[in-house]
């Protein structure tokens, strides 16, 4: 009769748990023992129970082992740190390989979309790069009548504003009273003021009119 498999999963029962913990204690530090013996290894076990007890089996000495397990993993964690720096070396390698092909092959498109270098091409690459040409003209046009057309919207948006503004000041000068303003008569002929300056008109030899100046002043 086939024994069935026991699921793996926390024993509920707090005795059976016990029990059970006991039992295959044992078994695992006879296992061990007999690991040791039987092919001269160097074994340590450590086990803590649900309660925190130690129970501990080693073939020499724990703390030896422990020691010789740590200066293990060091130098398997160097060793590690060495591979996974190989990997990352070869992996950028690899990368670079890959750029540098693909910046060939732009430079190679880019020869051919400008004419150069279509000698020694087939009829098939031509029309390949007719084709990429095409492509490019249309996404170009496209983009150009994009722009016109935010360009002419702008514009629009723009005169409208300017109408505004303009229909604004319209209605500001309508609004103003208008007012005439005179001008004094003297402002208007300042050559008839000149005119209107006293005079006085002596005749005389110039020693009466010498004599005639000193009286008046």
């Amino acid at each position: 009769m086939v024994r069935g498999k026991t699921e793996l999963k926390r024993i509920e029962n707090a005795t059976s748990r016990q029990v059970t913990f006991s039992k295959r204690r044992s078994g695992l530090l006879k296992k061990a023992f007999e690991l040791s013996v039987l092919c001269d290894a160097e074994v340590a076990l450590i086990v803590f129970s649900p309660k925190g007890k130690l129970y501990e089996f080693s073939s020499s000495s724990t703390h030896k082992t422990i020691e010789r397990y740590q200066k293990n993993e060091k130098s398997l964690g160097r060793l590690n740190r060495k591979l996974n720096d190989q990997l990352t070396t070869e992996h950028l390698k690899e990368e670079a390989a890959t750029m540098t092909r693909k910046l060939e092959f732009l430079e190679d498109s880019k020869r051919n979309l400008l004419g150069h270098g279509l000698e020694a091409s087939t009829l098939d690459e031509i029309q390949q790069v007719e084709e990429q040409l095409e492509t490019s003209l249309s996404k170009i046009r496209a983009r150009k009548n994009l722009l016109f057309t935010e360009q002419i919207a702008q514009l629009k948006e723009e005169g409208k504003n300017l109408m505004k503004e303009n229909a604004d000041l319209r209605k500001r000068c309508e609004m103003l009273p208008f007012t005439l303003t005179t001008v004094p008569q003297e402002e208007k002929d300042p050559e008839r003021q000149i005119m209107e300056v006293e005079t006085e008109l002596i005749i005389g030899l110039p020693e009466t009119r010498k004599r005639s100046l000193l009286t008046l002043l």
